[in-house]
């Protein structure tokens, strides 16, 4: 019992990092396709103001993520270290150059120099969920067997379900991020870059269905385990992800981008639980259960109570950030009129 709800809880603050992160991510990649210094440079600013005051943050939840497998599972975070290192060393530095060269963007003043930085930035962001997404893949894949490195370094990552993992990753991200950067740019009045976005989300949307719909048979080839358990048990929320999917492109071409943005979070939402839902009771496809790989019952008791009292100060503090940069200035709102 103790073990499924840290599972559920770390599940819950994966699902907010692809959310809240991943939309980040998403946007460094509409800063890569903005254009050229001056073509782009609209896009790029309302890009830098939205993601400027929470870019930071959203890798809470990667690190809460991190923690409490380390914590709570620490069997499958040692055999996921120990064999998926290649990935996670470049997802790692691809955080830290994404997060350096935004900032130094910001303070440069030659325009080589925001170029240079602005390239560093928009390629990591395309980058790095990439490789987070391959990790997935491999895990889901049962190419990460229990103990220290016993997988293959390179195989358990580069593999059809793993690079199917990255490039899903990839454009999901971009998707969130266009659908987000919809509401802001028609909350700043700015009506003709909300179209463009829309335009953006919308195709960035449809390719994330056709990826997911070659996907099937990847996973049927190559992830016989996951593809039973998202056909059979997982497949109410495989059905939830697509309809929220459909109807998030909907809102969309009607401009309603505040219900579009709950939609879009929703497919990905169902989505990520649907995974963990085909794979459960597995953490390590094949080998290892939750309640194998879990810590003894006083470990999980004091790591429960410990993320319970955490989150009486995180998530007030997370809402307040994110809804104070959400809600329209006075000067926004007299320029929309």
């Amino acid at each position: 019992m103790l073990a499924d709800a840290a599972l559920a809880v770390m599940w819950v603050g994966l699902t907010c990092y692809a959310l809240f992160g991943g939309a980040d991510f998403g946007a460094g990649v509409w800063d890569l396709l903005a254009g050229g210094a001056e073509r782009g440079r609209d896009r790029r600013a309302l890009i830098e103001h939205s993601i400027g005051p929470i870019w930071e943050a959203n890798h809470v939840w990667l690190i809460f993520v991190v923690v409490l497998l380390w914590s709570a599972f620490s069997p499958v975070f040692a055999a996921v270290m120990s064999t998926l290192y290649i990935p996670l060393t470049l997802a790692a530095l691809g955080i830290i150059a994404r997060g350096a060269a935004f900032a130094f963007r910001k303070a440069s003043t030659e325009l080589w120099q925001q170029r240079l930085f602005g390239a560093c930035f928009a390629v990591s962001s395309l980058l790095t969920p990439f490789f987070l997404g391959t990790v997935a893949g491999g895990v889901a894949s049962g190419r990460v067997p229990p103990g220290l490195a016993q997988g293959d370094v390179l195989t358990s990552w580069l593999n059809p379900t793993s690079l199917l993992g990255g490039v899903l990753a990839v454009v999901t991200c971009a998707h969130l991020a266009a659908v987000y950067l919809c509401a802001d740019a028609h909350r700043e009045g700015r009506e003709e870059m909300a179209a463009a976005f829309t335009r953006d989300a919308v195709i960035s949307g449809l390719l994330a269905g056709v990826v997911a719909l070659a996907g099937i048979a990847v996973l049927h080839a190559d992830a016989p385990d996951l593809f039973h358990g998202l056909t059979h048990r997982a497949l109410p929320l495989v059905i939830v992800s697509a309809l929220a999917g459909v109807t998030g492109l909907g809102l969309l071409l009607r401009h309603r981008f505040v219900a579009a943005r709950s939609a879009a979070a929703l497919a990905v939402a169902a989505i990520l639980w649907a995974w963990g839902a085909a794979q459960y009771p597995a953490l390590l496809v094949g080998s290892t259960t939750v309640s194998e790989a879990a810590a003894n019952a006083t470990v999980l008791s004091a790591v429960l109570w410990a993320l319970g009292i955490g989150a009486l100060v995180l998530v007030p503090s997370l809402w307040l950030l994110y809804a104070t940069f959400q809600r329209a200035t006075p000067e926004e709102h007299s320029s929309s009129r």
